[in-house]
């Protein structure tokens, strides 16, 4: 049986479970596990990307971005790594490949290599964050949707580089309102909005979603898998002020759940 200890202000640990042996009733489970917590921190699991894999598809297809680095041998998986970089890597909050049509429903990591110092992954809850706007703020994004492009990505002319959703979005399984957003260079249009008035409006936002009391930071320690829900979550590495090899292996799922009972109002 499943041991859930819930977080503040978002997630909850897992124990009692192996990512590597859920069964069909387990996996349902998580899935409701994550549209209430929106992210699991699964320790002690030191399962190998074969493991991890099983543990991904379980859930739906998987999905990769195109322009990351395969895991080799595994190329359903990224790597996430500072190993031979002389600058840290650079990260913000957001929302994984948001530029897409149909983005991930869930991403995950495993660590493969946890640092000295520092490290963490922070995350965001973005129920609370809608939950928490004024009510003239909601009225006045009823209905009106963001543009997300892609950065910092060399792409194809054939991959999709920008897709349109909607601001307030209704979880399929948890039936809870969220705000879906990312980092603002990705977020390049507000539907009804003057550019000026788009920045603004997601500058407010986004600034709104990470304050610090609506933000989960993790510390990683071996053997951790961490899951989380991209559809009520945003996400940010901690690259400042680590010391030591940090590589993590990232596989994320296909939104299912939408295909099956349709997308919630906007």
């Amino acid at each position: 049986m499943f041991n859930v200890t819930a977080m503040t202000p978002i997630g909850a640990r897992l124990t009692g479970v192996r990512v590597d042996t859920l069964d069909a009733a387990s996996v349902a489970q998580v899935r409701f596990l994550l549209a209430e917590y929106g992210v699991l921190v699964l320790p002690g699991q030191h399962a190998d990307d074969a493991g991890f894999l099983r543990f991904l598809r379980s859930f739906g297809p998987t999905m990769f971005t195109v322009g990351e680095t395969p895991v080799p041998g595994h190329d359903e998986l990224n790597v996430v790594s500072n190993v031979g970089r002389s600058k840290p890597p650079r990260s913000s909050f957001h929302t994984d490949t948001s530029y897409v049509a149909k983005p991930p429903a869930f991403t995950a990591l495993r660590a493969v290599a946890v640092p000295e110092r520092g490290g963490q992954t922070l995350f965001t809850n973005q129920y609370a964050a809608y939950d928490t706007l004024p009510v003239d703020v909601r009225q006045e994004l009823l209905g009106r949707t963001i543009t997300h492009v892609v950065t910092g990505l060399e792409l194809g002319p054939d991959e999709e580089t920008s897709a349109t959703h909607p601001i307030i979005d209704v979880h399929p399984l948890s039936g809870r309102t969220y705000l879906y957003l990312s980092t603002p260079q990705r977020c390049a249009r507000v539907s009804g909005m003057s550019a000026e008035q788009a920045a603004n409006t997601v500058g407010f936002l986004f600034a709104h979603c990470t304050r610090p009391d609506n933000v989960y930071r993790h510390t990683w320690s071996p053997g951790d898998v961490v899951i989380w829900d991209n559809r009520c979550v945003m996400h940010c590495a901690d690259h400042a002020g680590v010391r030591g090899d940090r590589v993590m292996h990232r596989g994320m799922i296909a939104d299912v759940d939408r295909e099956q009972i349709g997308s919630g109002p906007g």
